[in-house]
């Protein structure tokens, strides 16, 4: 199946001709570090979309098989099939120089370096192109953006659905398709460098049993040690360091492998050694205590405080306005227009008081969320100007942009960050025609509209083909909600399987790179254990709950397991920080998306651009309210880095 065979040609585009290498795998389950490949297949096409080569193979895993009911592929019939390591030269070979493509490609890359990994070779892959990712950038009106629904809109045939050789020539039908669409639209193909941030050396740890109990703070002059205190231990000890953590652990203590300025106590027999985390325990005031010391406290250590976590098992009650924090109403109840800049944009926040008060701050949102009742109330019908359209808005000074994209919302529309298929109409600030966008736009006869236009929708006549209108109604008729900065949404209950996946994207970065990081938070708004800080260096909480996914050079995304989630979990932040001198306002609009699955239509979109000159941005928060799970989006900005605002939540980052 050439990649040309029905499209333009783009061989002679060098933004989107590569060498490439089409991969699926068939799994036996979903955890690359723990399961196996089943089978897979490798397609080979050059520059010009000409094929060049295929294999595919079953594979014999010397485990079970997993779920059959989807894969068809037993015991018996894979128990004839060669191992991994005996055919990792020749699929080797096949990815050797070319751009690895696949659908989801980060779950078909970690399985590939886990299987090359236990056969002890390398991985020839330096780049690799999700066909998701890409078609998030294309936005095509598919009903969503799975393999089977791709394969419908761009018209390829699917014979067997999760047979791998099927797959991967489906995949080529549909990459050849969204080639073309992207460069239709001049869209930077999502390349990925690899090997990526999550690889088989970060591969998390063994999850510590969790602490029960909350952290009480830091022992009193000569008082005992209390239940949940965080406890580090630095240099060489004369009891074993398994044993003295067990002994810890057993009493109650919550051991934690860094200090910070939430940590109660740290134990070492050298407090003049210079480690770096006797520095932290000088700098932060934390007491310092030798081991003899510790093993007497460890005697009689007091009871602490359990974690309140009953609220998930209760029965979920309607909500009143009393039951409603003051921080999920505007201030004083003030309508957007009310709202000072300060609370429409506060920043500045010491790093100290981030975490604790950004809980509050951040959470201010610009409209009044609506109160849950029994019986959900009638959606709003009323028409709005926008009803159906994504605009994207060229030109402008920050804040000119931030307003028109909020402008756009109000009237009912969505805001685009990039030029996609579902863009319905452009707004031209000053200076937008010299953007490189803007051959494109005209090339398309996508409507360009003046400033005043948000004011006055209808000056201008309706020339969007109905067509090209493709906002969440036309997917399956799923409704996304269209957030503010601030607003807040229930998360219905997904199967036992399910998982959220909160994913941020913003314009292409010539000079700096974004990081997307989370943390988990109890209700104290400090992390349980330093696996509860997610980002590109451990990318993987140890219970699984949480994980990091690199999409491309625009996205990341954050997956969370609510199943998962330790009993202590309250809240999970999500925040994006500059790795550079940058700031937020010169990256411009940040866009953040929640789904039900890796491939489900947004179930809630926001916009986020309020931040100028921060380099940190809280993006969005899941919580708990009483028996519920909520999604928050956020917005808030942070003039420090995220060092600053990981110790805040107790994590320190060296």
């Amino acid at each position: 199946m050439p990649l040309a065979a029905t499209t333009p040609d783009v061989s002679q585009l060098p933004d989107y001709a590569y060498d490439w290498a089409l991969v699926d795998v068939e799994t036996s389950g979903l955890i690359a570090r723990r399961d196996r490949i089943l089978s897979i297949a490798v397609l080979t096409f050059g520059p010009d979309g000409v094929q060049t080569g295929e294999y595919s193979t079953l594979l014999n895993p010397g485990c079970d098989p997993g779920p059959v009911h989807i894969h068809g592929l037993t015991t018996e019939r894979l128990s004839g099939a060669p191992t991994f390591a005996q055919v990792a030269g020749r699929i080797g070979a096949l990815l050797q120089d070319r751009v690895m493509v696949a659908h989801n490609a980060q779950f078909d890359y970690d399985f590939l370096a886990h299987e090359f990994a236990r056969a002890r070779l390398y991985l020839p892959v330096t780049q690799r192109l999700c066909t998701l990712a890409l078609n998030r950038r294309v936005e095509p009106p598919a009903a969503d953006l799975s393999l089977a629904s791709l394969a419908a809109h761009y018209g390829v045939p699917q014979t067997r659905a999760h047979d791998a050789l099927d797959d991967t020539r489906v995949l080529a039908g549909i990459f050849r398709s969204s080639l073309s669409e992207a460069a239709r639209l001049d869209v930077p193909l999502p390349l990925v460098p690899c090997p990526p941030r999550q690889d088989a050396q970060f591969a998390p740890n063994p999850p510590k049993t969790p602490c029960a109990y909350r952290n009480p703070g830091r022992p009193d002059p000569g008082g005992p040690l209390v239940q949940g205190m965080k406890i580090a231990v630095t240099g060489e000890t004369a009891t074993s360091r398994a044993e003295l953590v067990a002994r810890a652990v057993a009493a109650g203590l919550n051991i934690m492998s860094s200090v910070s300025r939430h940590t109660s106590v740290l134990v070492t027999n050298d407090a003049a050694s210079g480690s770096a985390k006797a520095r932290r325990a000088i700098a932060e005031g934390v007491p310092i205590v030798d081991e003899h010391t510790f093993l007497e406290l460890l005697g009689e250590v007091g009871p602490g405080t359990p974690h309140d976590n009953q609220a998930a098992k209760k029965t979920p009650k309607a909500l009143t306005p009393e039951d409603v924090p003051s921080e999920e109403l505007s201030p004083e109840g003030a309508s957007p227009e009310e709202l000072s800049p300060e609370d429409a944009s506060p920043k500045d926040v010491s790093p100290e008081a981030a975490p604790s008060e950004a809980a509050t701050q951040a959470t201010v949102p610009t409209t009044v969320v609506e109160v849950p009742h029994p019986r959900p109330p009638e959606p709003d019908r009323s028409p709005k100007p926008f009803g159906r359209r994504r605009i994207l808005v060229l030109g402008g000074t920050h804040p000119e942009a931030a307003a028109a994209r909020a402008r756009a919302v109000e009237l009912g529309g969505t805001a685009a960050i990039n030029l996609s298929a579902s863009v319905t109409d452009i707004v031209l600030l000053p200076g937008g025609e010299r953007d490189r966008r803007m051959t494109r736009v005209t090339a398309l006869g996508l409507p360009v509209h003046a400033r005043a236009w948000l004011e006055d929708p209808t000056s201008a006549p309706d020339s969007t083909p109905a067509s090209a209108r493709t906002d969440a109604p036309a997917r399956n008729h799923v409704t996304t909600a269209v957030l503010p900065r601030g607003g807040v949404i229930d998360l219905p209950a997904l199967p036992t399987a399910g998982q959220w996946h909160l994913g941020a994207s913003w314009a292409q970065q010539p000079n700096c790179e974004i990081d997307v990081v989370a943390f988990v938070l109890d209700e104290d708004e400090q992390v349980s254990s330093d696996g509860d800080f997610v980002f590109y260096g451990a990318p993987e909480s140890p219970d699984g709950a949480l994980r990091l996914l690199c999409d491309g050079p625009t996205e990341q995304t954050v997956v969370v397991d609510l199943a998962a989630l330790p009993p202590a979990a309250h809240r999970i932040a999500i925040a994006a920080a500059i790795d550079g001198a940058a700031t937020f306002g010169d990256i411009g609009a940040v866009q953040t998306t929640l789904a039900p699955g890796v491939d489900a239509p947004a179930a809630a979109r926001a916009t986020l651009d309020a931040a100028t000159s921060e380099r940190t941005l809280l993006l969005a928060e899941i919580y708990r309210r009483g028996a519920l799970w909520r999604f928050r989006a956020v917005g808030q900005g942070y003039d420090h880095g995220l060092e600053d605002l990981a110790r805040g939540y107790g994590v320190d980052v060296e």
